[in-house]
């Protein structure tokens, strides 16, 4: 997929998207390289905290700030776990809501990961594998 093809959300709908929300057709590309490039658990795992950003509203509330500091983190821990453990399914949908067949993400993804095997096994073989006389 050509990078000019990918035309990234501006900030309001990425923050849109990191809820869960659809972007325009404009920005299919780009959501199907978001949920299959080599950092897509990466960029997973961000959008996770961006969902738990508004807990930080917690720290309005009056309390000692260590107890609050501890919510907060533990809530966010939380969420990051509990969105990794379903980050496969949950990229898997937002390739599906941008109108890709279920499947799609994993199958990029996949073809990629083969692709980089075959590209290492090669540079294995060139460097360890000596064909020559001894």
């Amino acid at each position: 997929m050509a990078e000019d093809e990918r035309v990234r959300p501006d900030p309001v709908r990425w923050i849109w998207y990191a809820f869960g929300g659809k972007l325009p057709s404009l920005h299919d590309a780009w959501v199907l390289h978001d949920v299959t490039a080599r950092t897509w658990q990466l960029r997973h795992a961000v959008r996770s905290l961006v969902q738990v950003s508004p807990g930080l509203l917690f720290l309005l509330v009056p309390g000692p700030m260590w107890i609050k500091a501890m919510a907060i983190l533990g809530g966010a821990l939380l969420a990051v776990w509990y969105g990794m453990a379903y980050a496969e399914f949950t990229c898997e949908h937002r390739a599906f809501k941008q109108g890709y067949p279920l499947g799609t993400a994993r199958r990029v993804r996949e073809e990629a990961a083969d692709g980089l095997d075959a590209e290492q096994q090669a540079r294995y073989a060139a460097r360890y594998r000596d064909t020559g006389p001894r």
